[in-house]
């Protein structure tokens, strides 16, 4: 997945950090056997006018293949060659409780045309496609005006009520470490606090990519966890992240892009990608971290409250 700029988060970036792959897969997966022919296969292509298809064997995904695959046995004659020899036998998948944006990364890394999806006993249970991911974004996009039109709720009476020197709401969340299945859960927490505080799309688009990302490194690479906290003022909002360890030996290096620590089962998870970080850097309009090896992370990324960013209605 690529680098996130300021000027580029709209809208369908957030979508892709909340919604999740059950939401805009198609549960109606055609597949093939192992030996069925590329002929067979052919034909299945244009029945259900498609352009690949899982490999599969009692329930079981052993391969995938596509249209590419057919062109090249045909041109080599294989008409009646077994699909088990022409498929892709080390499978990409993707759960159907994981979030969007972890499709979307994984397409971006392997080049694929789908992804099986699986639930977590194992069983396939649907295929994305891009074009599903495109499909999704825009119905839930429609989805969420209508619903905004209908339901538009601020506390926006919070800070103009309120009178001090110095007005601060503070917010806390904990994430467990190696909780994947809660992946997701303290940033979609607070874009819905933040929403009704009256915080502006455009700023609340760059703070949901940002908390997503930290709450995921703090899932992935820290053994006990940590905290968000996030500090709201009427000027800016600072996004803060803790952890015990086991912390980053050189932080400039972290930042760069495609730079991770992550364990290999994490990395075939569909995490780690090393573009965290360097998401929250561009995102944020201040960012700093502190870490030392052994003893944990401290990240600290501010994001201005600006009259003139985004569209929305309350004070923020």
């Amino acid at each position: 997945m690529h680098t996130i700029g300021t000027a580029d988060i709209n809208h369908i970036h957030e979508l892709v950090y909340e919604l999740r792959v059950s939401q805009i897969m198609n549960p109606a997966v055609v597949s093939v056997s192992p030996d069925s022919t590329m002929n067979e296969f052919m034909e299945i292509l244009r029945v259900n006018k498609i352009s690949g298809t899982p490999v599969v064997v009692d329930g079981k995904v052993v391969g995938i293949i596509s249209i590419a695959d057919l062109i090249r046995a045909l041109a080599s004659q294989g008409y009646e060659d077994p699909v088990e020899r022409h498929m892709t036998g080390d499978v990409v998948t993707v759960g159907a409780d994981e979030y969007a944006v972890q499709a979307v990364k994984l397409f971006a890394r392997h080049g694929y045309g789908r992804l099986p999806v699986m639930d977590k006993a194992g069983a396939l249970v649907g295929i994305v496609t891009e074009s599903d991911i495109t499909k999704g974004l825009l119905v839930a996009l429609d989805r969420q005006f209508k619903s905004e039109e209908i339901r538009r709720y601020r506390a926006s009476h919070i800070f103009e009520d309120i009178t001090s020197d110095l007005t601060r709401l503070v917010l806390h969340f904990q994430v467990p470490a190696g909780d994947f299945d809660q992946g997701g859960r303290a940033s979609s927490t607070l874009k819905r606090t933040l929403q009704r505080l009256g915080v502006a799309p455009a700023l609340l688009r760059r703070i949901n990519v940002s908390s997503y990302e930290a709450e995921m490194n703090l899932i992935i690479h820290t053994t006990t966890g940590g905290e968000i906290r996030v500090e709201i003022t009427p000027r800016e909002i600072i996004l803060i992240t803790q952890d015990g360890g086991p912390g980053i030996p050189d932080v400039e290096e972290a930042f760069r892009p495609g730079f991770s620590t992550a364990a290999d089962w994490v990395r075939e998870l569909g995490f780690g990608a090393g573009m965290g970080l360097c998401n929250i850097k561009r995102s944020s309009d201040r960012v700093s971290m502190v870490s030392e090896p052994g003893k944990g992370t401290l990240l600290r990324a501010v994001f201005e409250v600006k009259p003139g960013e985004g569209d929305g209605e309350g004070p923020l």
